[in-house]
């Protein structure tokens, strides 16, 4: 990658030069909040995020999603929220410090990434991994959205490259007009 792509870790505050991982800092349902109802109907933590409205209780678990580079060495790594029924979440925070817990569960994509018009969620089968890594999600193939087309087809290193570089341009712009305010996602 070239020297115009380097970024500074949000986590380890060093410069890198590799693809960062573009990581969401919530489920777009917890960010579409105002700050009262984060206050009063929700808690979020790095890894999962509950929002009790009125009429039902949304439940979201905090995953990975790699992005084929098909000419290049390096993918573009996702941090991505999905949503998960009751029973899934329930069993997926009951097993979640357990090392050698591997399941999968149905979610539904949570996170509106900039490159793509979301009109309704994106189906996912979220694959739970050895060791307590985040899961992995993968979008379900029969799904017609430019997004699912993408990750089976994968995308060039023009176009992953053109994506950090928005990505990197929008958090200069976001804290230069909010003072350094958390971003709604970030790169890791």
């Amino acid at each position: 990658m070239n020297e115009t792509l380097k970024y500074t870790c949000s986590c380890c505050g060093k410069v890198h030069f590799e693809y960062p991982s573009i990581a969401y800092d919530s489920p777009s349902n917890y960010y579409n909040l105002s700050q009262n109802d984060k206050e009063q109907i929700a808690e979020i933590s790095s890894d999962f995020c509950i929002i009790k409205n009125t009429d039902q209780t949304d439940r979201f678990i905090r995953c990975t999603l790699t992005q084929k580079v098909f000419d290049h060495c390096e993918d573009l790594e996702y941090g991505l929220w999905v949503s998960l029924s009751e029973k899934s979440y329930n069993d997926y925070l009951k097993n979640y410090q357990n090392e050698d817990y591997e399941a999968t569960y149905f979610g539904w994509l949570n996170n509106r990434l900039p490159d793509y018009d979301f009109t309704e969620s994106i189906p996912t089968t979220v694959y739970t991994k050895l060791g307590n890594q985040r899961p992995e999600i993968v979008p379900h193939q029969d799904f017609d959205h430019p997004f699912v087309k993408d990750y089976y087809k994968g995308i060039s290193k023009t176009e992953a490259e053109r994506r950090i570089k928005n990505m990197l341009n929008s958090i200069e712009q976001r804290n230069s007009l909010f003072d350094n305010k958390k971003p709604w996602w970030k790169l890791w």
